[in-house]
């Protein structure tokens, strides 16, 4: 009754003020109900800002978008959209480095997004319209809807797009771009950047949606694929202002049509280094903060409760079958995924995608049809519907983010589960309170310490494998992931990840200091803050702390950009401590690697 009543008021204001748009500012745990109730009510444009809302909540809300044609969502967990043109705001942008001008932009990341303004700014460019698809793995908005706004924007002459691991969107760009470019006599000229190069294999990179799922490129893929496309790239957003600039030709707003032979030209000067990519073994037991592991004994028990055979001794004879219920990031849905795997081969070379409704169970066609995939004969119907019912209420009742199965005949002929490997959505419970069963379930045998101990301060930190011994601080899973690829191309390596979040404080930088110093390979620590909503000289405040506080004893380089960076640089240079302050990446990378090197 509550809720009809919201709705019904929010209608209501529709109907007398006519809007064009609304922003979503609440939590995360009403912002699932708020975009409904603007949707119900058909105002055109909603941008919702909110991290972490539950899967299954975002799963409802792309269910609405797909039935009707009003409005359209931007977000979640997104800085929202400005048109610096037009001088409006829906969202949470820093203000000040942003300027009117003719450079469109769309990211994944709102701290990368802000480099890439301030970078545009610099460059004497600015920007006519700026899109946050955000992070999350269901957007409202992806890469193609904003090309198809910026190609027919009558302000913008150049586009960017900042993009990382995760989902299709960035291909599904590189697809679009090429057509765009076989029909357009004088396309627009486009840049674009992925984070994650360096991201280890099974690891969850601060953003929901920031890891690399069965069957998906990796960030040199997604690179390659913008590359075939005739995009620039380059391996960090401060570049991309001078990179436009030579794009655009020497007047800044005069679109120029290369030829063919010459953006490629373009292409090898812009993006010139081929980076190396990190060898990991998949480990799904890592995929943390917005899902929770369950041992495989536990996920038994589950389908065990549901009638569902557990097998452990196979019939020797029998091909390995896997049955998968997931979300297909490509059409932002449940769906039910089935494989085989041949010689050897990976399951994924022989995937098949079928649908899944949020309100209906598997119908007769989807059951033959699966049959088929998994090679059941009709004894074995019963039992594939058992199965498949049974995964349909754990993965709804539960809100699951993945279910995995390996089945086959056991020695009786009858179809079983042999493995079994079960994700839930930890927002679910971390929000909402929902599920709280599942906690008691959580796989930690795989958890590193100083993991789990960011995570109580809400900082992701992943601790990489190999000999790095360059620690990382920086703000923002996108701008994290970042600093970690671009040090690589200049032949560093890091020992690890660091989100603070997109709102550092004193607080959680000094926490992040002391986490980071636990690791004894860590020779020289690199702060690299874009200071949107963080402030500057508040994490210059917080630097200090941490050497008043920890006693460190390795050398700090601060990168400090953004809102009071003046401030911030001058309370570093001012501080008296073993302290090198720089506000150019390039120049302060290189510091760090020339510090790592004297110590060896």
């Amino acid at each position: 009754m509550r809720q009809k009543k919201k709705t019904l008021i929010v209608s209501q204001a529709k109907d007398q003020l006519k809007p064009d748009a609304t922003a979503v500012y609440v939590a995360a745990q009403q912002a699932a109900a708020a975009i409904e109730e603007a949707i119900e009510a058909e105002i055109p444009l909603i941008v919702a800002v909110a991290e972490h809302i539950p899967l299954h909540d975002m799963l409802r809300v792309q269910s609405m978008l797909r039935s009707q044609s009003k409005s359209r969502l931007v977000g979640a967990n997104s800085p929202g959209m400005i048109s610096a043109v037009g001088k409006c705001r829906l969202g949470f942008h820093p203000i000040p480095i942003f300027t009117p001008g003719s450079i469109s932009i769309v990211a994944k990341s709102g701290t990368l997004s802000y480099e890439t303004v301030a970078s545009t700014t610099r460059a004497g460019l600015g920007q006519s319209l700026v899109i946050g698809m955000g992070g999350d793995p269901l957007p409202g908005t992806d890469f193609v809807d904003a090309l198809r706004v910026f190609e027919l924007d009558e302000d913008t002459k150049g586009i960017i797009l900042v993009g990382e691991i995760g989902g299709r969107a960035e291909e599904d760009a590189a697809e679009w771009i090429k057509e765009y470019r076989k029909r357009t006599e004088r396309p627009k000229p486009i840049m674009a950047l992925v984070a994650g190069i360096q991201a280890p294999s099974g690891r969850v990179m601060g953003h929901a949606g920031a890891f690399v799922d069965a069957g998906e490129k990796k960030a040199a893929g997604k690179v390659r694929a913008f590359e075939d496309a005739g995009v620039v790239t380059t391996n960090h957003p401060s570049k991309f202002g001078e990179g436009m600039k030579r794009l655009l030709g020497s007047e800044a707003h005069r679109v120029s049509s290369p030829a063919s032979s010459h953006n490629q030209a373009q292409q090898r000067n812009m993006h010139t280094l081929r980076r190396p990519t990190v060898k990991s073994s998949e480990n799904s037991a890592y995929l943390q903060r917005r899902n929770i592991h369950i041992p495989e004994s536990q996920s038994f028990e589950m389908l065990g409760n549901l009638g569902v055979l557990i097998s452990k001794t196979e019939d020797p004879e029998s091909r390995d079958y896997f049955l998968t219920l997931a979300v297909d990031r490509t059409n932002y849905a449940p769906c039910i995924v089935t494989s085989h795997s041949i010689g050897g081969e990976s399951p994924h070379l022989h995937a098949k995608t079928y649908p899944l409704e949020l309100d209906k169970v598997e119908n007769e066609s989807t059951l033959s049809s699966i049959a088929t995939d998994l090679n059941c004969k009709e004894e074995l119907l019963d039992s594939l519907s058992l199965l498949l019912s049974a995964l349909i209420d754990i993965f709804f009742g539960k809100e699951a983010s993945s279910l995995s199965t390996r089945v086959s005949r056991n020695r009786q002929g009858e179809l079983a589960v042999a493995r079994a490997e079960f994700t839930f959505d930890d927002a679910a419970f971390r929000n909402v309170k929902r599920n709280a069963d599942l906690q008691e379930m959580r796989n930690t045998s795989n958890k590193v310490p100083e993991e789990v101990e960011a995570e109580k301060d809400g900082i992701v930190y992943i601790k990489l494998k190999g000999d790095g011994n360059i620690g990382t601080l920086v703000n923002g899973a996108g701008l994290a992931m970042n600093t970690v690829d671009a040090i690589a191309d200049l032949g560093g390596k890091c020992a690890n990840f660091l989100d603070t979040g997109g709102k550092a404080t004193s607080e959680t930088v000094k926490t992040s200091f002391r986490i980071i110093l636990k690791d004894l390979r860590v020779k020289t620590v690199f702060v690299n803050i874009f200071g949107g909503l963080t402030l500057c000289d508040m994490i210059a405040d917080g630097i200090m702390l941490a050497y008043k506080d920890l006693g460190i004893k390795v050398p700090v380089v601060v990168r400090l950009r953004g809102t009071n960076e003046e401030i911030g640089q001058k309370m570093i240079a001012e501080s008296g401590l073993s302290l090198h302050a720089f506000d150019d990446f390039d120049e302060a990378a290189k510091k760090v690697i020339e510090l790592v090197r004297q110590d060896d």
